[in-house]
């Protein structure tokens, strides 16, 4: 009879994200995945993992924003692996893409984040790893695993470090409220409120500030920043208010359009920003925090089968 073979663990990338994926490969002490992707004339993609597999624990890092070949290329990496005997497949999002279609908020139009689960598990998936989903609710649209990683674990240090006076806590708008609520009763702070309404989709029609920041150094709380607007006019807006400073911590820097540009002119003092989506251009206002230490923590918990609600700051 053959002696067991304890399961490896072997991470790969999905090129967009093979950036993050070597650090995380790096903090938890294996060697990136050797895996290419072969392309058609056509643009048609084919990914090829280029070593064995059979009977591996295999976490597939990519975040899945534009272009959807992003998402495509996860869902063909896991069926390879499935494929290729794997024991377990864990998709790693970082940035979990089409989140914030979470329901049917119109007549006619699709709950984009289910459809994207229902692939996921169709692929191969066993377990969904990922980062501030934009509606935690989500993880209810998963028949399997999910394990919700928090930013405040990397937040926290970094506004300790930070140790600004006079702090108190912002949402841009209604729907991140219970984040700044979190971070402002761990810090025993104050929670302000800047609530908008819009027009249409991308584009702020007025914003109104829900408290008293007159003298704060402000701290602005989300998940997602995309086209800038909101958390620029916040900014702006609240130090009209009377605000010292207004800095941001959100997840995912999307920033598409007129991102950068508006965050440059913005009465912001710092945005800070997770690694989940590699940044387009350099900004001396944009700070990037690296969730590569934390996403390797939660591999090595979930392979020795160890609680991942630990890595987490109360």
């Amino acid at each position: 009879m053959s002696a067991y073979i304890e399961s490896k663990v072997k991470i790969f990338a999905g090129d967009s994200s093979e950036y993050l994926a070597k650090e995380i490969a790096m903090e938890y002490g294996v060697d990136l995945g050797e895996k290419k992707v072969l392309h058609f004339s056509d643009g048609e993609m084919q990914p090829v993992i280029n070593e064995s597999i059979r009977g591996d624990y295999v976490f597939m890092v990519q975040s899945t924003f534009a272009p959807t070949d992003n998402l495509f290329e996860l869902l063909l990496m896991m069926d390879s692996a499935r494929r290729a005997s794997a024991k377990y497949i864990t998709a790693v999002i970082p940035y979990f893409g089409y989140a914030r279609q979470d329901r049917k908020d119109k007549p006619r139009v699709s709950i984009g984040s289910k459809m994207v689960a229902n692939l996921l598990t169709a692929a191969g998936a066993n377990r969904i790893m990922t980062m501030d989903l934009h509606a935690p609710q989500i993880q209810g649209f998963f028949d399997i695993p999910v394990d919700h990683l928090e930013s405040n674990t990397i937040f926290i240090p970094y506004l300790k470090d930070l140790d600004l006076p006079d702090m108190t806590f912002a949402s841009p708008d209604v729907g991140s409220t219970n984040r700044a609520r979190i971070l402002a009763t761990h810090f025993q702070k104050e929670m302000v409120i800047c609530d908008k309404y819009r027009k249409r989709p991308n584009e702020v029609a007025g914003m109104t500030v829900i408290g008293d920041v007159t003298g704060r150094n402000v701290i602005l709380v989300d998940d997602i920043i995309d086209t800038a607007s909101t958390l620029c006019n916040a900014a702006d807006l609240l130090i009209q208010k009377g605000a010292k400073s207004v800095r941001a911590m959100i997840t995912h820097p999307v920033l598409s359009g007129k991102a950068y540009e508006k965050i440059e002119n913005s009465k912001l003092t710092e945005l800070v920003v997770c690694n989940t989506i590699p940044l387009k251009q350099k900004s001396d206002k944009i700070k990037v925090l690296s969730v590569a230490p934390l996403f390797a923590s939660a591999i090595r918990n979930m392979h020795e089968h160890k609680s991942i609600s630990s890595l987490f700051i109360n």
